[in-house]
């Protein structure tokens, strides 16, 4: 499956290079020599592996490798590095995405025999000392993050000097770049400007495990960027087969969210070794560990919102075999290195078959057997579709930003986020792209208008949304399908070599049993429908907002306390019901009772400094009767003071997704109920948390009302 720069008779022996004569058989044994230093003395170079460091060290050309999890593609670029140091040139620099790759990458690196250092989030102390040593040429390779290059100081600074004395880039993950990838990330796009300004000359590779015939295409005309062809040539794509012969597909359907934990923590017991559960949510991988340590498995949580010295610790217990599984959200993906990984299994199914093989890719690259297992959800398309509504925002709102910053000149995100109604994430996604574009720039203080014209791409955006519903449609046939799961997966991946695998339940017919004992559904169902997680309240105010009086922390005499809710709604417990109960288009109505008695539970072991007397409801447009009832109930069970909903002066104020705006719109028209709030503390009842600036807001005009102290409950939180 590769194309280009293929090995012939005529040139193994040496071949002629920019007016020299190339040793390409001397140069294969020092090839040779670097890889078992690497990978130890019974490694050879595949032929493809030999194809790529002849194209980056001999024809000092692009290179795009596409190759399984495990074939060896980081010892092309630390083998590369070394033969191409060791004749003048100068440092490589790897644009690498994640924290736990780079800490495996240097840790090869060394092996290799070149000497790798990094620039990322987590060593910010250490750049300066970096920079230095780059400049001395003590450092043999640069792993940047691609964060890194959208950094003003970084792109202005460090980036043209980088550039200018590169001996070869390496972009590691490079189906990131393609926004036709499962994911996709717009600070890769920063890497087009960066290969246009190399000199002729500089070799680059790009790898991937996980691209089809799309992106693969996509990627490599990027790589082509700048390059003239009688310089380098067009990019040489080396695209092998993706079979992974030591994993074991299967799929196991299950009903409910507690028949799938109580599967799982019986199955973990059974299984060999150590291994990842992957989840979609971060509360999915709280909720999960936690169950799990109560059947007692060894198992941590692992989400891109765990501290980076505990994700460090839990990389390095899993390495160790001190735990049995890591239970995580994709944060655990691209390049953990452990070959022993003996397992994968997903409760809840990835959003494409791409995304999906390259997670199990982990496992199974070290051993003979590797089981893979997914136990979909009837949720999993719920969350298939939130992740999909922060898709690029239409095109008003682009064209506002850029209008925005043109009448204003520098500004910063958070007081853009003042003017324009988006979220500070999708906000700072959008600037990104607008950057790449040529619209907009990053630099110190915040971002500007380049004045540069910008098209709106509707088609493209278009077909990207039609290419991920695909992917989600094919994920379901990958669930449902009868033939073989490998071969499923792998035409996904358009790799055209697929075959039935022999090993997967569909081709064997050993399908997992789905038996599990009635007391083990009943403590998972005990543990998921534990009534009850904390609200913490807000403690500053957006920023922006000083002309209206708010700025920095939020004083004590109009703060809220510690507020609480039933569940969030990306639990796989209390979060299914409260998905439907919540849901965009679901009938209003009272408080169903088994949600409502969950609640009265919730509020029976709330630890609150001291009890209520009184219940106001948050005024809802979409649902009154359902937080109506819920605000009445609790007032009779709880043998409360009913005092009515707070009130709007001037109408609701519509949706905003930012704070800054929600807090303004807030500020304007919530106005207290009529009764008196002043005799003790209040419980304020809505139906759901999201930004919580609804429930601060709240509480600061029953505060200023006169009401002591305000407790936020709620029946879900987003949070």
């Amino acid at each position: 499956m590769s194309t280009g720069g293929g090995l012939t008779a005529e040139n193994v022996a040496g071949t002629w290079y920019q007016g020299a004569m190339v040793d390409e058989t001397g140069l294969r044994a020092e090839a040779e020599q670097r890889l078992r230093s690497l990978a130890g003395e019974q490694a050879r170079l595949r032929d493809d592996q030999w194809s790529a460091i002849r194209a980056l060290v001999v024809e000092r050309r692009r290179a795009l490798v596409v190759q399984r999890t495990g074939w060896g593609k980081s010892a092309v670029y630390f083998i590369a590095t070394a033969l191409l140091r060791a004749r003048g040139a100068g440092p490589t620099v790897i644009v690498s995405p994640l924290l736990a790759l780079m800490r495996n990458q240097i840790a090869a690196a060394e092996r290799a025999g070149v000497h790798a250092a990094t620039i990322n989030s987590a060593n910010v102390d250490e750049w300066d000392l970096i920079h230095a040593e780059v400049e001395r040429g003590e450092v043999d390779v640069l792993l940047v993050s691609p964060e890194r290059l959208n950094n003003p100081d970084f792109r202005d600074l460090v980036l043209p000097k980088l550039a200018a004395s590169a001996g070869l880039v390496v972009v590691d993950e490079a189906h990131c770049i393609s926004d036709w990838g499962h994911d996709f990330r717009p600070d890769y796009r920063r890497l087009r400007t960066l290969l246009a300004d190399l000199p002729p000359g500089v070799p680059v590779l790009a790898t991937t495990a996980t691209a089809n015939a799309r992106v693969t295409r996509d990627v490599a005309e990027q790589l082509g960027t700048g390059a003239s062809s009688d310089q380098i040539g067009d990019t040489l794509v080396l695209r092998g087969p993706l079979e992974r012969d030591s994993l074991h597909l299967s799929v196991v359907r299950l009903t409910t969210a507690e028949q799938r934990l109580a599967w799982l923590a019986e199955t973990l017991r059974e299984l060999k070794g150590s291994g990842i559960i992957y989840t979609l949510t971060v509360a999915a991988t709280q909720e999960i560990a936690a169950y799990l340590r109560d059947q007692g498995h060894e198992v941590a949580a692992y989400s891109g919102q765990t501290d980076p010295a505990d994700r460090l610790a839990a990389e390095q217990a899993l390495l160790g075999n001190r735990l049995k599984a890591l239970v995580a959200t994709s944060a655990l993906g691209m390049g953990f290195d452990k070959p022993d990984l003996g397992f994968v299994m997903h409760v809840g199914a990835p959003a494409s078959p791409v995304a999906y093989y390259q997670q199990v890719g982990r496992a199974g690259r070290g051993v003979e057997r590797a089981e893979v297992i997914l136990l979909p959800g009837p949720e999993d398309r719920d969350i298939w579709a939130y992740f999909a509504s922060l898709a690029f925002p239409p095109e008003p709102v682009v064209r506002a930003t850029l209008q925005t910053l043109a009448e204003e000149g520098t500004m910063s995100t958070a007081a853009l986020e003042t003017r324009v109604d988006l979220s500070r994430n999708r906000l700072e996604t959008m600037l990104k792209v607008l950057d790449v574009d040529g619209a907009a720039k990053r630099v110190k203080g915040g971002w500007q208008s380049t004045g540069r014209p910008w098209a709106y791409d509707t088609e493209r955006y278009t077909r990207v949304a039609a290419e991920r519903a695909a992917e989600q449609r094919a994920m379901l046939g990958y669930i449902a399908t009868s033939e073989c799961r490998e071969e499923f997966l792998r035409r996904h991946l358009d790799d055209d070599t697929a075959r039935p695998c022999g090993r997967c339940d569909n081709c064997t017919g050993a399908h997992r049993s789905v038996e599990i004992q009635a007391g083990a559904v009943r403590s998972a169902r005990e543990r998921l429908h534990r009534p009850g997680v904390d609200v913490e309240p807000r403690r500053q105010w957006p920023t922006g907002l000083k002309e209206i009086g708010l700025s920095g922390r939020i004083r004590s005499d109009v703060a809220a306390e510690p507020g609480r809710a039933l569940g969030r709604l990306t639990d796989i417990g209390w979060g299914n019901a409260l998905r439907r109960l919540l849901a965009e288009g679901a009938s209003d109505g009272p408080v169903p009772d088994e949600v409502f008695d969950a609640v009265v539970k919730v509020l029976s072991s709330w630890q609150w400094e001291e009890r209520p007397i009184s219940v106001v409801t948050v005024p809802s447009v979409t649902r009154p009767a359902l937080v109506t009832s819920l605000g009445e109930r609790l007032a009779a069970v709880g043998r409360l003071s009913y005092l009515g909903s707070l009130t709007y002066r001037q109408g609701p104020p519509g949706r905003q997704h930012n704070s800054a705006q929600r807090v303004r719109a807030l500020r304007a028209t919530l106005a207290p109920p009529v009764a008196d709030v002043s005799g003790g503390p209040v419980l304020l009842v809505d139906d759901r948390v999201d930004t919580g600036w609804t429930m601060t807001m709240g509480a600061a005009v029953l505060r200023q009302a006169g009401a002591p102290a305000v407790l936020p409950l709620a029946l879900a939180t987003t949070n």
